[in-house]
């Protein structure tokens, strides 16, 4: 019996052991796990001398991330939500707009100094949006009938994560990345606005870019800090004698993250 318990506690005192010597987490490389997030933004679009949207959002933000070596690979997914002002053919307020985003990219870490780190990534994205401008606005003598819309971006980033130390286990992340528009998709629902031989629309985009920037500060469990969004979309194929104009999108504000 003496030398089962004997043998039971040299287990034990060998995984203490163990634990108080495993090498501490290192704050220049990307971390595994589950991460949330909260985030707040103001957010423009504009059809340059047709329409325009403004307004607040908030979101809601979830990543997993897989570490092999230095190699990782990350799935993200992103929803979006503002109560925006249109003002264009007519004026209305209160319009229900949704951003649902997901993202797969994969890439390395490479530390070229001591209190640096860079991680180039590439990968796949997807982008819904969906706003409700049923309604109409009357100016002057005219009646403008508003439809829903649906927008969907297909994307591909390349982009360079550097972390900088900033000493007792604080670091400086920026991130800046290009969007290469791959392929986009309009749908108009005119049928909406009740006219006699309306139709709903699709309209195939072919020519855009995008780009995104962060600076996010890592701490521990925490990361936070502000970012922007921009796209450049060109006018679409022509369908039914119909086109979606020319658009440009901006979006910056701030996001607070929780790492599992």
């Amino acid at each position: 019996m003496a030398t089962k318990w004997t043998g039971l506690m040299l287990l034990g005192a060998l995984g203490v052991a163990q634990a108080q010597t495993a090498p501490p987490v290192d704050p220049l490389s990307t971390r595994p796990g589950w991460e949330t997030g909260l985030q707040a933004s103001r957010y423009r679009y504009e059809e340059p001398d047709f329409a325009k949207l403004t307004g607040n959002r908030a979101g809601l933000s979830a990543a997993y991330t897989e570490v092999d070596g230095r190699a990782f690979g990350r799935f993200e997914a992103r929803y979006s939500y503002g109560s925006l002002t249109y003002q264009g053919s007519g004026t209305q307020n209160d319009v229900p707009d949704h951003i649902f985003e997901l993202r797969a990219i994969g890439g390395a870490d490479y530390r070229p100094g001591s209190r640096v780190s860079l991680s180039p990534f590439a990968g796949l994205g997807y982008r819904y949006l969906y706003d409700d401008l049923r309604g109409y606005d009357v100016v002057g003598n005219v009646a403008y009938f508003g439809y829903r819309r649906y927008s969907q971006y297909l994307y591909l980033p390349l982009g360079l994560t550097a972390r900088l130390s900033a000493g007792r286990g604080w670091v400086l992340a920026p991130t800046v990345e290009y969007d290469v528009f791959l392929r986009g998709r309009q749908q108009s629902k005119l049928s909406d606005t009740g006219f006699a031989g309306a139709q709903d629309i699709t309209n195939e985009q072919r020519h855009g870019r995008g780009w995104r920037a962060s600076f996010m500060i890592e701490a521990g469990h925490l990361t936070f800090g502000p970012w922007v969004d921009y796209w450049s979309i060109k006018d679409s194929e022509v369908s039914n004698g119909f086109f979606e104009p020319a658009s440009h999108t901006r979006e910056a504000g701030i996001e607070v993250r929780y790492r599992f």
